[in-house]
């Protein structure tokens, strides 16, 4: 067997394997194995680039960065659909139609899935494209993005047309949101509202690599084309799960509209038991012959109607407001509520978010309030039912100083939330540092989880992370549920977080708005931390993507004599704070003030390693090609267009060994 036909065989293995695992949920080899013929597949397509593949299984990791999604034409309108609310709606949508169309109507009844709506091309087999629905006319293309979602397939099965578009909505999995906030919570993030928005707002994240780390599934509904030789909606359906697609097999064909009511009641109810949320029912015109019959509106099919099922809401008594301190020392308030059933679990709590909220609805203690869960998830109180309230109630004064610490609250300009200025004497903004500090995305200490963190404070044994290296096993060993081997673990994960490397170290340190996105920004271009301390807010402000409130919070956290005695304790201990050696000798600034966008297949480097060289060398890489593009480095196999495009717009279209002697 040659090499190509060895790749060639690891990705149709990888492909059924990926298949299996997550659209028929019947996986055949353990995740380790998998991911062992992945790292195989990865080291041979590096070192064979020209057997690159766009649609290879190694494509699913991300790295493409997009600054600007263009927009696409779809090449069939993206409709949006009528909704109904009542039964009688259904009824009196049958009758229009039934004076429209001969013959007996089927139709086929489809979950309608609470996500974003996208449109994939495919052509040969291989996706294509992937765009948005816009405005149903354009929208914009986030191919790259979507390559990650494993039930996206990328190259399809069996017997399919040339060409086509599938419909779908990507989604985010309850399971999986409520993982996402988790890890949002324990870092005092702002939680996501739901997984809605929160799956909308992954598709336009300009790095591909943080998209793939998010859960999102896409599942499909709707086939469009020429020539596809398929004759129902079901019959579409059925075809594209033979085609690797994951089908949601909830879609029922059903012979009236007294059978679409029975399956409309049955999921109003049975909603809450599937593992992503749903709004409502879509009921289609089975027959394609029928659909194209009776056509389209302006807005809409005539074809299709959504029900959409009322909001659930509950009413249960506030029994008090209490507030929480989270790490940057942000106050959110809290109500707490008398347990009540709300769309098949129990609340007990629910945000008030913030004391303009409080006033806006005038929610007071002892108040009946109306609850929701905003997108079947989070629980919020949208009303208060006055008609309940007590004579002697009193409006609720927001606190004035912090719950924990006793000292006074202060609320800059332009900002919706209260905060504790204490930062170093406030108890659970000192531990909610250091868990920060320790969390898996920063330095990833092993043996080291949050409540341990806890009783460390507790006790005494550290007041901020840099007093973790100070730790022995002796000290350690007395600590609730603390043996001699998990007292050596946890001590020697500290020792090895040392060569954590400086870009999770900076975003580990917990500076305000300074996530792992900007922390990389800031690193890449300040090499240091000697060199970050003193950079001015206008000199941080010229860093690509850093704003004034991010230049500000950094200004202010080197500002602080404590922070700058923490930074020199991490320094003695020998924590990287700058780039390594290695990395800094192959950093230049040859290529500065330039936007390169690489398209084709190349010989002696691959395209990462491409993408790499220019980012060493100060550049700046682009996936679509504007005005602001200063080279297109055209490889082997590039399409046509993005050369047209950019002969078009006069951008300098230059070869791989062009590229490479510009950085010699």
């Amino acid at each position: 067997m040659n090499t190509q036909q060895q790749i060639e065989t690891l990705r149709d293995e990888l492909r059924q394997h990926n298949y299996n695992y997550y659209i028929l949920d019947n996986p055949t080899i353990s995740d380790y194995e998998f991911d062992i013929k992945l790292k195989e597949l990865q080291a041979l397509e590096e070192k064979y680039p020209e057997f690159f593949d766009a649609n290879s299984p190694t494509q699913r990791v991300g790295g493409t960065i997009t600054k600007n999604f263009n927009t696409v034409v779809h090449d069939f309108r993206m409709y949006s659909l009528d909704n109904s609310y009542s039964k009688e709606d259904l009824l009196d949508w049958e009758t229009r139609i039934k004076k429209m169309v001969d013959g007996v109507i089927q139709y086929t009844c489809e979950l309608k899935y609470d996500g974003a709506s996208m449109n994939l091309t495919y052509q040969k087999g291989k996706l294509v494209r992937a765009v948005t629905r816009g405005d149903g006319v354009q929208g914009d293309e986030v191919t790259a993005n979507i390559k990650t979602i494993n039930t996206v397939p990328l190259q399809l099965k069996g017997n399919y047309p040339e060409r086509f578009d599938i419909r779908g909505e990507i989604i985010l999995p309850i399971e999986g949101f409520l993982k996402m906030n988790e890890e949002r919570m324990a870092n005092d993030e702002e939680l996501y509202r739901n997984p809605r928005n929160t799956a909308s707002g992954s598709l336009k994240l300009q790095d591909s690599a943080e998209v793939a780390k998010r859960p999102l599934e896409c599942l499909l509904y709707s086939i469009k084309g020429n020539n596809l030789n398929i004759s129902t909606q079901f019959e579409g359906l059925q075809k594209a799960r033979e085609w690797g697609f994951k089908v949601p097999k909830e879609a029922k064909l059903v012979n009236s509209i007294e059978e679409v009511l029975e399956f409309v009641e049955y999921w109003d109810i049975e909603r809450h038991n599937l593992p992503y949320e749903i709004d409502g029912v879509v009921v289609k015109v089975n027959s394609l012959y029928q659909q194209e019959e009776l056509g389209y509106t302006a807005k809409a099919p005539r074809w299709a109607m959504a029900y959409k099922f009322k909001a659930e809401q509950v009413s249960t008594v506030l029994n008090k407001i209490t507030y929480q301190v989270g790490r940057t020392g942000a106050i959110t308030p809290v109500a707490n509520l008398e347990p009540v059933q709300l769309a098949g679990t129990t609340v007990k709590r629910a945000s008030l978010h913030n004391a303009d909220q409080i006033e806006k609805l005038d929610i007071r203690e002892g108040d009946t309030v109306f609850v929701e869960k905003g997108g079947e998830i989070i629980p919020k109180i949208i009303s208060v039912d006055l008609s309940k309230r007590s004579d002697n109630s009193a409006p609720t004064n927001y606190i004035d100083d912090c719950p924990e610490c006793k000292t006074e609250l202060i609320r800059l300009e332009g900002e919706a939330k209260h905060y504790c200025p204490n930062y170093n004497g406030c108890p659970p903004q000192v531990i909610g540092r250091i868990q920060h500090y320790i969390s898996r995305k920063a330095m990833d200490i092993e043996g080291l989880g949050g409540e341990t963190v806890a009783l460390l404070v507790k006790e005494g044994l550290i007041n901020d992370y840099s007093d973790l290296y100070e730790l022995t096993v002796a000290q350690v060993l007395p600590l609730e549920r603390m043996a001699q081997k998990s007292a050596e673990n946890l001590v020697n994960g500290i020792e090895s977080s040392k060569q954590i490397p400086f870009e999770r170290v900076l975003f580990a340190l917990g500076i305000r708005y300074v996530g792992e996105t900007v922390a990389k920004k800031l690193v890449k271009h300040y090499k240091s931390i000697d060199n970050l301390m003193v950079a001015t807010i206008l000199d941080l402000m010229s860093v690509d993507e850093i704003g004034e409130r991010i230049a500000e919070s950094v200004v202010e956290f080197f500002s602080a004599e404590e922070n700058l005695k923490i930074i020199q304790r991490l320094k003695s201990f020998g924590v990287q704070l700058e780039i390594s050696a290695d990395k800094l000798a192959n950093q230049t600034e040859k290529l500065k003030g330039n936007t390169f966008v690489v398209s084709g297949v190349f010989e002696s480097v691959s395209r990462t390693e491409l993408k790499k060289l220019i980012e060493d060398n100060g550049g700046k890489v682009s996936s679509s090609i504007s005005s602001k593009t200063s080279y297109l480095v055209a490889g082997d196999k590039m399409g046509p267009s993005k050369r047209t495009k950019a002969e078009n717009i006069g951008v300098t279209i230059i070869s791989e060994a062009d590229f490479l002697s510009l950085i010699k």
